[in-house]
């Protein structure tokens, strides 16, 4: 299993979690060829099993921890 962040594969704000419909931040493509997508809620939950069955892993949680200066007061 690799672990990276994939320029052309980075996950946008269209991208759910398949668990529960939030923002995606880690992308597992999987050794069987599927892929799944998960908040960083499930990521943390699923973790283990995720890297068993994992092929490669985007992960984007480190985007939690900013938000943009611009952003609307009721986002910050």
């Amino acid at each position: 299993m690799t672990t990276a962040i994939a320029p052309d594969a980075a996950l946008t704000a269209a991208d759910r979690c398949d668990r529960c419909g939030a923002q995606a931040y880690l992308r597992v493509e999987l050794q069987s060829g599927g892929e799944l997508l998960f908040c960083a809620h499930h990521a943390r939950e699923h973790g283990d099993a995720l890297k068993e069955q994992a092929a490669s892993i985007v992960d984007e949680t480190h985007k939690l921890g900013t938000t943009p200066v611009s952003a609307p007061e009721g986002e910050r």
